[in-house]
């Protein structure tokens, strides 16, 4: 099902890699207006061994970490998945993009982790309001890993669908989450904050 909705809405995790991007092509082709973007100092990915991820600046294009990592390990990076993952990113935009560095607006800024909720919370408080107009930020944990970020990408489309279909999402906000984590089984965080 296609939905028409005004809402502007942004899912943000940690890299711009994964969950925000599954959860992008999701929303994307139910016909939303979205963009993801991650909140960390870099972009961080599983590497050959736990302590040692593939490290990347916001802005390298997935092309070239896609191109990086082919040559690094084909075999290892086909089979975790992230050259998949990779190849669906560089379909939806070029390149993971930094929260703190966007300058459009937004209705709703769904987070995929409590600590990256903390941030963009952070980081809307205390940038210069420009219009005062209302945001919503709205987190729901999702775990790392390509199976959870697809299961994420439902629950964040579902929750879109419900929050779209509110005569009055300002003030039908806080029902419309209730039933879904009623829906959902998973607890869900929610505050307000100004453009």
């Amino acid at each position: 099902m296609t939905y028409v909705s005004d809402l502007r809405i942004a899912v943000i995790c940690s890299s711009n890699m994964n969950r925000s991007m599954e959860a992008h092509a999701f929303l994307s082709k139910k016909g939303f207006d979205v963009k993801s973007y991650g909140t960390g100092d870099k972009v961080k990915i599983p590497g050959s061994a736990a302590d040692k991820p593939n490290i990347y600046d916001f802005g390298t294009s997935y092309e070239e970490i896609y191109l990086d990592l082919l040559q690094k390990d084909k075999a290892l990076y086909t089979q975790n998945g992230l050259l998949h993952t990779l190849d669906r990113n560089r379909r939806i935009k070029s390149h993971p993009e930094k929260f703190q560095e966007c300058v459009e607006k937004f209705d709703i800024l769904i987070t995929c982790e409590e600590r990256v909720y903390d941030q963009v919370l952070d980081f809307m408080e205390n940038k210069p309001p420009t219009d005062n107009s209302i945001v919503h930020v709205i987190n729901i944990d999702i775990q790392d890993n390509l199976e959870e970020a697809t299961l994420g990408a439902f629950l964040i489309s579902d929750m879109c669908a419900m929050l779209a279909a509110a005569e009055d999402l300002d003030n039908d906000i806080e029902d419309v989450l209730h039933n879904f984590e009623e829906k959902c089984q998973r607890s869900i965080l929610h505050s307000i904050v100004f453009n």
